[in-house]
């Protein structure tokens, strides 16, 4: 297939993949904000820094209140993170393949598009943020269904799953990262007072809650770091994920799994057996904020290889980043 249809599908599935994260990681503030107010001073900060535009924010705006923080993250088109400037550019490469995914997906990216732009929306973000941002996830759940239901399953579904799971892995970590920022400065702060209600806000953030609970039962730090990154049968696990775009590159390709014929399958393929042989009690220990941030980079890197590998000319197909 053209490497322009190719890199357009990867990029709309990475940047909804992205604008639902979003959301998810203002719904985790949301919730703290509503059990426990007393965080409320401290807690936006830290989302901008885990999302890599503290940088861009500070320029714009004076500190991290509420308001500020969610203008930023969900309708600020100056940043290329917000939710608002995801879904531009997903309806941009939707647009471009128009040929190849269905009218019925196109028709769910044009609602979720226009829902975004409605005049009163930053109103109601700010107002009743809970409905808002619930209806950014299933948004993206719809185009999702709509994805998997009416286009076919070939060469370019696999280059669109392959980027919504490398994008929900990235976002899962960064998802935990909020947790240490807000939480965990030391291994010592885990199983403080108020830390079973702030990891289970942490699981409903992910939809990782009943699933959890089904697994494990109690909520401690180390299971529920442990089931949001290494649990294989959790669709928003990290482990699941790399898995998940392990499987769809080799269908791409051919070359048969545990072997790789390009860079991107060697890259995707080395971080998948770390991954597999990595222990959670070693983690917490040495640091889950390295960790998270290690995985983040391999991730990147895997990114990278796609994009080199499959997507030339550089910077000529799609709208990616």
């Amino acid at each position: 297939m053209l490497s322009r249809v190719a890199e357009s599908v990867y990029w709309m599935s990475r940047y909804i993949e992205r604008a639902e994260n979003v959301a998810r990681v203002v719904g985790v503030n949301n919730q703290l904000q509503h059990h426990l107010p007393g965080l409320t001073a401290e807690q936006w900060d830290p989302m901008v820094k885990v999302t890599g535009d503290e940088g861009r924010f500070r320029a714009s705006y004076e500190a991290a209140s509420r308001e500020n923080v969610i203008e930023f993250l969900t309708f600020d088109a100056a940043n290329p993170n917000s939710i608002v400037s995801c879904l531009t550019r997903a309806r941009e490469n939707a647009r471009s393949v128009r040929e190849i995914i269905s009218s019925e997906m196109w028709e769910e990216v044009n609602r979720f598009y226009l829902f975004l732009h409605e005049a009163d929306a930053p109103r109601r973000a700010l107002a009743d943020p809970h409905p808002f941002f619930e209806h950014v996830r299933r948004s993206s759940h719809l185009i999702e269904g709509t994805k998997n239901e009416t286009m076919e399953h070939g060469e370019a579904w696999h280059f669109s799953r392959m980027g919504r799971y490398v994008e929900r892995a990235d976002q899962t970590t960064r998802i935990l990262d909020v947790k240490y920022f807000l939480l965990l400065p030391s291994a010592d702060d885990v199983g403080r007072p108020a830390d079973d209600l702030q990891w289970s806000a942490l699981l409903r953030s992910a939809s990782a809650f009943e699933a959890y609970r089904r697994a494990h039962g109690r909520v401690a730090a180390s299971l529920v770091a442990r089931f949001l990154l290494f649990e294989r049968d959790f669709p928003r696990s990290v482990q699941h994920c790399i898995n998940a775009a392990q499987l769809s590159l080799h269908a791409v390709t051919g070359t048969p799994l545990r072997r790789f014929a390009n860079s991107a399958e060697q890259t995707l393929g080395r971080l998948a057996a770390e991954v597999d042989y990595t222990d959670t009690a070693d983690i917490i220990r040495a640091g889950l904020h390295d960790f998270l941030d290690s995985i983040q980079h391999r991730l990147n890197s895997v990114g990278n290889e796609i994009t080199r590998t499959f997507f030339a000319p550089r910077g000529r197909a799609g709208t990616g980043q």
